[in-house]
């Protein structure tokens, strides 16, 4: 069975919402060290 997980973040527009979930993500192991994501992953 996946875990799944859902996060809110509420935050007025450029205050790092994106960089914020993006380093959570990257916390969690979501990905693998050498697995290129490129520079934000929600950004892609």
């Amino acid at each position: 069975m996946t875990a799944i997980r859902n996060i809110a973040i509420i935050a007025h527009v450029d205050h790092g919402k994106t960089t914020l979930v993006d380093k959570i993500l990257h916390h969690c192991a979501l990905f693998r060290e050498n697995q290129d994501s490129g520079e934000l992953i929600l950004d892609n």
